[in-house]
């Protein structure tokens, strides 16, 4: 009697693993569904859409005036406010967030660490909606007083806003990375005469090089993708120019432009959202596609 008490107590066992990993599976899978779903919606949208704008034209076209009465669908004009204001924001999150992977890491007492990085993670936390009226209203008055003659909405205060926003992501998983060295390699450069200085540049930095590209990728991406402080700091005018002092429209921007407005269902204004979101999603995944390449190049390397 027992043992068929324990038969079949092993065999509920057994259908409540089955169960759990069911539903585990379930959760893994739909995350994969929802993304082919957007993808699949995305490309739908899209491929209408260039049924009626040649595709040579969508992606050479200097001027984007899709809602004018003599409409034009070149993506340049965003594909380079995006860029721009993305490369402001890795020339300010870049140097700051490394600098303070670095201090966290190798410099920093661990009661040091316990207070700065929870206040560093914080700014994570605060809504896009704040970073773009801060960049508005505090951060271009500023510049105006440094650049005379800057316009009142700009890449250069969006992008340097974007860059203060993604510190965080930058430093902390920096930080990760240069924490997960084993303490034998600081240990061996430090017996050997090397500073702290010297070990966390020439010896913890290049270990942990795969995370830190990693960190500073998965920056660039959070920045590609940013929609209200652009939208709210350097202007909605697609301009096609490389000087971040000049206002211009990102993807993301346009896309809440006119996701905002009275567009007919399937009008190719209407589906232009689409194009232009499929343009960001192809770049995001370039971004990831280069930092899993670099990730396992540097491996090897180390």
């Amino acid at each position: 009697m027992a043992s068929m008490l324990t038969t079949a107590e092993r065999g509920r066992q057994r259908i409540r693993e089955r169960l759990i990993e069911g539903l585990l599976f379930v959760a893994a899978a739909s995350s994969v569904a929802v993304t082919i779903a957007i993808v699949a919606v995305l490309v739908y949208e899209s491929w209408n859409f260039f049924q009626h704008v040649p595709l040579w034209n969508f992606l050479t076209d200097t001027v984007w005036t899709p809602l004018f009465d003599n409409p034009r669908y070149g993506i340049l004009p965003l594909l380079n406010g995006t860029l721009l204001s993305t490369l402001v924001a890795l020339c300010v999150a870049g140097p700051l967030g490394l600098l303070a992977a670095i201090y966290l890491s190798e410099f920093a007492s661990p009661r040091t660490r316990e207070i700065l990085k929870p206040i560093l993670e914080l700014l994570s936390g605060v809504p896009t909606v704040v970073y773009g009226f801060f960049a508005l209203l505090f951060v271009t008055p500023f510049l105006q007083t440094i650049i005379p003659g800057l316009p009142g909405f700009n890449i250069l205060s969006a992008g340097i806003v974007m860059g203060i926003m993604i510190i965080p992501y930058v430093a902390s998983l920096s930080e990760d990375a240069m924490r997960a060295v084993p303490n034998g390699m600081r240990d061996g450069s430090l017996a050997l005469g090397a500073t702290r200085l010297e070990t966390a540049l020439r010896v913890v930095f290049p270990a942990a090089i795969s995370g830190i590209a990693s960190a500073f990728v998965l920056g660039i991406s959070r920045a590609v993708g940013e929609t209200m402080v652009v939208a709210i700091a350097a202007g909605q005018q697609p301009n096609l120019t490389w000087d971040p002092r000049e206002p211009a429209a990102t993807i993301t921007a346009y896309i809440v432009q006119v996701a905002l407005g009275d567009l007919p269902h399937g009008s190719i204004a209407y589906q232009t959202i689409f194009a232009a979101g499929l343009v960001l999603l192809l770049i995001t995944l370039s971004f990831n596609i280069f930092a899993f390449w670099l990730r396992a190049k540097f491996r090897e390397a180390y």
